[in-house]
């Protein structure tokens, strides 16, 4: 890939190489030393706002990627198709299920548990992918993980017995599960604060589309060309991916190559970097992190984080109002209305369509309210080399625009719980998921956003943090919703489903207010500590 080419895309100038030869060390180093600067800290004055005290830039520095904006584009893009596949993979599965117990000749019950080992494997896996990601770099991940997935699909392809189909379904999850944290962590070694938002939105639609089409094309795939073909399809699709990701999607982890000017290990360039034989820049040096067996204790410690709890749990709860209303859809619409495989499959669009325009829109609603928020309290927004946030409102930032979302998500979710128990026209039930899905997608996109913020020197870790917490709690309500619905109807079920949020929505101010300080108590501790 190349580099920036136009001052305005990114491209340093003379004087500012010089900087970044001189700088580079100290401003990017965001895996190996101590303190808790959200983004490069630039040589600054600080000019008072009240009792914000805010950071104002003034020196010129390093910019905070020197990728091109095109070629940022592009690699969030990659990021995104790679973030399609694990949620693809989980629900493209789902119409093959009948198929599978009659070939293999076992219950549904067993057949269920490949789905079971599946979600489990897809929560935890990621916490080893995070911490791999932030030390050897994203490319060294992301080829591990498609590696894996390839030869797993290959393998369920190909077998013909329970036994093989359980270890295989759970070394495929253990193959794709990693893919979300790390597109997450791509935007955040490519993009600064202010505009991380719409970025975010762009890998959360690519997310999503992946629950909307899977359904469908798994019922095509299985209704015309048997359900080795499901499986076939994934194996070919991590083949179409990693060729133009080997050959042309540079490494972008901050850890490894700064702010995109250090060239990575020579082990870690892509072929065209090996053809065309990139130097290594004189004067440009970076302290990696030495390499090691991923650990997911690194991940535990986020998520005893005091902030952090905090905002997993509310994000945790956002995912799983969004997951039972996906992972029920199927059931519903064919105890409730009598549609085939392919009809519900065909329902899932609605759903899928508000999860995307709502993934893409609050990005954009995230970054204007930065702006918003920043000008308010006179806060000088640094583009080109990125915020010190360290006094900055964050947390006010961020989720200033959940609630009035989350409020509507609510309601919608209790109303379509009440509308599927009259059995009224199908049309009544489509409308509401397409807002619940512009409502509750695009809010736990808002919490991961700030996740990554709070995280910049291990985004990825960071995210996997989010992964495992929401894909347990998710687990646990979709396995618990089935018996809850023969126990209390629909009515009932979504209503306590709804009113989870509602009920823990004081967390969002507590977040906002004490947030701030509990970010500069463990930036002081973390000083005192060096």
């Amino acid at each position: 890939m190349s580099h920036a080419t136009n001052p305005h895309d990114g491209e340093m100038t003379e004087p500012e190489s010089s900087v970044i030869a001189a700088d580079v060390e100290q401003q990017v180093q965001v895996a190996g030393g101590k303190g808790i600067a959200l983004e490069p800290i630039q040589p600054s004055s600080s000019a008072t706002n009240g009792d914000l005290n805010l950071t104002r830039t003034e020196t010129p520095g390093p910019e905070y990627s020197v990728f091109s904006r095109g070629s940022r584009r592009w690699i969030i893009f990659m990021a995104a198709v790679a973030s399609f596949v694990s949620p693809m993979t989980a629900t493209i599965y789902y119409p093959a299920l009948v198929p599978l117990s009659r070939d293999l000749n076992v219950s549904i019950s067993l057949i269920n548990l490949t789905v079971t080992s599946y979600m489990i494997f897809q929560a935890i896996i990621p916490s080893m992918y995070g911490d791999l990601g932030d030390t050897a770099g994203r490319r060294p991940a992301l080829f591990l993980s498609f590696t894996i997935y390839l030869f797993a699909n290959i393998g369920l392809a190909l077998q013909r017995s329970y036994p093989a189909l359980l270890v295989l379904r759970m070394i495929q999850a253990c193959g794709n599960s990693g893919t979300i944290a790390l597109g997450f962590a791509v935007v955040a070694d490519l993009v600064t604060s202010s505009e991380r938002g719409k970025y975010m939105g762009i890998i959360y639609c690519g997310i999503n589309v992946g629950p909307t089409l899977a359904p469908v094309l798994g019922g095509i795939f299985s209704a015309y060309l048997g359900w080795p073909s499901i499986f076939w399809f994934s194996a070919i699709l991590a083949v179409v991916w990693l060729i133009p990701f080997l050959l042309v999607v540079p490494e972008t982890c901050r850890a490894v190559v700064g702010n995109g000017s250090i060239p990575p290990q020579r082990w870690n360039r892509t072929l065209f970097e090996i053809i065309k034989g990139r130097k290594e820049a004189p004067g440009q040096t970076i302290e990696r992190p030495k390499l090691r067996f991923p650990n997911p204790i690194y991940t535990l410690k986020i998520i005893f984080n005091k902030e952090m709890s905090l905002i997993l749990l509310y994000s945790s709860i956002l995912y799983l109002d969004f997951v039972i209303v996906a992972a029920t859809l199927g059931t519903l619409f064919q105890k409730t209305y009598g549609f085939s495989d392919l009809e519900v499959g065909l329902c899932y669009l609605p759903y899928g369509a508000g999860c995307c325009i709502s993934s893409v829109g609050q990005g954009y609603i995230l970054d204007w309210n930065y702006r918003r928020v920043a000008k308010k309290v006179g806060f000088k927004i640094d583009r080109r080399r990125g915020d010190n946030l360290l006094n900055f409102p964050l947390e006010k930032a961020r989720l200033e625009t959940v609630t009035p979302v989350i409020v509507l998500g609510v309601g919608t979710l209790v109303a379509y719980g009440w509308v599927l128990q009259a059995k009224a026209s199908v049309a009544v039930p489509l409308v509401l998921q397409f807002i619940i899905g512009l409502c509750f997608p695009g809010s736990f996109s808002v919490m991961n956003t700030l996740i990554v913020d709070l995280h910049p020197k291990a985004p990825a870790t960071a995210s996997a943090a989010n992964n495992m917490a929401r894909c347990l709690l998710g687990a646990a309500g979709t396995a618990f919703i089935e018996p809850l619905f023969l126990k209390i109807g629909y009515g009932w079920a979504f209503t306590i489903f709804g009113a989870l949020p509602a009920l823990l929505s004081p967390l969002l101010l507590v977040i906002q207010k004490c947030g701030p300080r509990w970010r500069k108590e463990k930036h002081a501790a973390e000083e005192d500590g060096e």
